[in-house]
């Protein structure tokens, strides 16, 4: 598996949204929100399997990708701090 960059991920994405008829700003300000090469390249994916019939439905997906990587990160961040607390609450007293 090649991995890319964001910059070329966010490319892509550019480039099926205009194949698809929208225009590049669009393709922008949707790589600008997803922000990482994982999201980008998961809506771009979507886009090529699913072809959305509307601009709503592209922009409802890309808010879910970012609501998914939201929870995830939380989740890594409790796991974090639940673990820094058991090794405090476990430490030589």
């Amino acid at each position: 598996m090649t991995t890319k960059t964001t910059a070329a991920a966010a490319n892509e994405l550019l480039e099926v949204l205009v194949q698809m008829g929208y225009p590049a700003e669009f393709g922008q300000l949707l790589a600008a929100q997803l922000g990482t090469e994982n999201t980008i390249t998961r809506l771009t994916q979507y886009l090529i399997h699913v072809q959305p019939s509307s601009a709503e439905e592209i922009a409802d997906e890309m808010l879910a990708i970012c609501e998914e990587r939201d929870k995830w990160v939380e989740k890594k961040k409790n796991e974090y701090y639940n673990q820094q607390v058991n090794v405090w609450l476990n430490r030589d007293r």
